[in-house]
């Protein structure tokens, strides 16, 4: 499968087996996700009342590589936020979009959103 940049509404979508997860499924083998978005998914699942160990263990079975988010990619994030605040884009979002230019891959999210944006990148919506 094609290497792709993972959104945390995508690790999420897989973990709660929501619509769409079997997309990321299909994704995750050799799949990349920022820092930042690893921090979300852990965020999220935390204040659902996921225990820590429970976290971890369903993390440990995503073959995802996790990319820092250093000072060009906070750089690259930030400057993303003009062209993606009319839709409402968090910071995570925005690292996440960051690592697929830089990277030159596919983005992969739940996010309709982002399909409306004026960036050269492609997305992919899982559901």
């Amino acid at each position: 499968m094609d290497r792709v940049v993972l959104d945390a509404s995508a690790i999420l979508a897989s973990i709660n087996e929501e619509p769409g997860y079997k997309v990321v499924d299909d994704f995750i083998e050799g799949s990349i996700i920022s820092s930042v978005n690893f921090s979300e998914v852990v965020t999220k699942l935390t204040l659902r009342g996921t225990a820590p160990d429970e976290i971890e263990a369903a993390l440990d079975n995503y073959p995802v590589v996790v990319e820092h988010f250093d000072h060009r990619r906070a750089i690259d994030a930030g400057l993303l936020a003009e062209k993606t605040k009319r839709r409402g884009l968090s910071l995570a979002d925005r690292a996440c979009l960051a690592l697929a230019l830089e990277l030159k891959l596919p983005a992969v999210t739940a996010d309709r959103a982002w399909t409306a944006l004026d960036l050269p990148v492609k997305i992919r919506v899982i559901r």
